[in-house]
């Protein structure tokens, strides 16, 4: 390791978390120092950071460190599952969970497919797309709708308050405050609109079931205390605008990815059993969540490094997923490549994305689908992008292929 420890400037919205300069930070040492605390740039070091229980998430001080001390974002961010921790944090998991089981989900892969296709339909035969608008979003949008219960149609107005919201996880969120709160008061009223409902009348939905969960017996066998329903609106909430716009986002980057590796887009349309693995290999490498954050519980020694008990880490996805210490002779982009170590991509230990099987069912329902019915597919100019750190992705992304799929 060098005498002087490098500085990524994880806080200016221009700067990029998988450039140069991160790479050759990794080369020196295992961190550097950002604005947000120390940045863990390789794998094994990163992946021993989130599974170690001196470290707690770390999300709640985000606000703080942005300027934010006050008024409902900030309350309602405190609240949210990112930020609470302990005893709290299990009993919220315990009780969300049940909704978020692999077998519920993968029953509604067929679903998923038929979305998919009919939205392809509607741009194939022009081979050109504007995968955001036209993909992304409604894909995400509408399956956040399937899981809630919620009519179909008010899919773009759900987007448009999660597409806001999302801004949270920028570099920018403190100019962004007025937008976050507005969309946070309309999603709110929405979303407690909906519990009223399905309070009122059941449904076979991911709403019923939580409310089944809020309204449990404290007393019952389990111990657990019930869901309350300001646990449950912030939960639904969150679930809202983080299951729509990482989704949204992480399907931009997995155009993006493939888009420079066209050689694995003919392989995935060719071998669409690939497709989990694609999702994979995609968050690996080009992850929306370019960092995950964590906070000492107590002073730490790090192998040299000591990080006081409040100290903030920065874990940066993309750095450790492409370390070649850990990804041997080919970090790059292979869907053939076996076993890979687990990415970051849906965080780790205690605070692991709760709906990480949603988002790999759809995501690995929709690529091989994209990559069959898009053909040859390339870049149709250079598109509109978030800053590559915080949260990452693409405002607006054209595409050309071959028409007609």
């Amino acid at each position: 390791m060098t005498d002087v420890v490098p500085h990524l400037d994880l806080a200016d919205p221009a700067f990029d978390v998988t450039s140069e300069p991160v790479l050759e930070a990794r080369n020196a040492g295992w961190y550097a120092e950002t604005p947000y605390g120390w940045a863990i740039l390789r794998y094994d070091e990163g992946t021993a950071v989130l599974k170690d229980r001196r470290f707690q998430q770390g999300n709640a001080r985000w606000p703080a460190q942005n300027g934010i001390h006050d008024g409902p974002w900030q309350q309602w961010w405190g609240e949210t599952l990112l930020s609470i921790e302990g005893d709290d944090h299990l009993r919220l998991r315990r009780l969300l969970g049940p909704a978020f089981r692999s077998r519920a989900i993968e029953a509604m892969r067929p679903r998923f497919q038929a979305l998919a296709n009919e939205l392809i339909d509607g741009f194939a035969p022009r081979g050109r797309v504007e995968f955001v608008s036209e993909f992304a979003e409604p894909y995400a949008s509408r399956i956040l709708c399937m899981l809630l219960g919620l009519p179909d149609e008010q899919w773009p107005q759900v987007a448009h308050w999660a597409d806001d919201l999302g801004k949270s996880f920028g570099v920018n969120v403190r100019n962004d405050l007025p937008r976050i709160e507005a969309a946070l008061e309309g999603l709110t009223g929405y979303i407690e609109e909906v519990i009223a409902d399905r309070a009122a009348t059941p449904r076979d939905d991911l709403v019923t079931t939580l409310l089944t969960a809020h309204e449990s017996d404290p007393s019952t066998s389990s111990g657990q205390a019930a869901l309350s329903r300001r646990e449950l609106s912030v939960a639904l909430v969150f679930l809202a605008f983080a299951g729509m716009e990482t989704t949204r986002n992480q399907l931009g980057l997995a155009m993006q990815t493939f888009l420079a590796h066209p050689d694995q887009w003919a392989l995935l349309a060719s071998r669409p059993e690939l497709g989990g693995r694609a999702v994979e290999e995609v968050m690996r490498v080009n992850p929306t969540v370019t960092w995950v954050t964590r906070e000492a519980l107590e002073d730490v020694d790090l192998h040299g490094l000591h990080v006081p008990k409040g100290g903030i880490v920065q874990v940066l996805s993309h750095a450790i997923g492409t370390d070649p210490r850990t990804m041997g002779d080919a970090p790059g982009f292979d869907l053939l490549v076996e076993d890979r170590p687990l990415h970051a991509g849906f965080g780790g230990g205690v605070h692991h994305c709760i709906g990480h099987f949603v988002a790999r069912t759809d995501m690995s329902v929709a690529l091989p689908l994209l990559a069959q019915r898009m053909p040859d597919a390339a870049p149709d100019g250079a598109g509109e992008w978030l800053p590559v750190s915080g949260n990452t992705g693409p405002v607006r992304y054209p595409i050309r292929f071959g028409a007609g799929s």
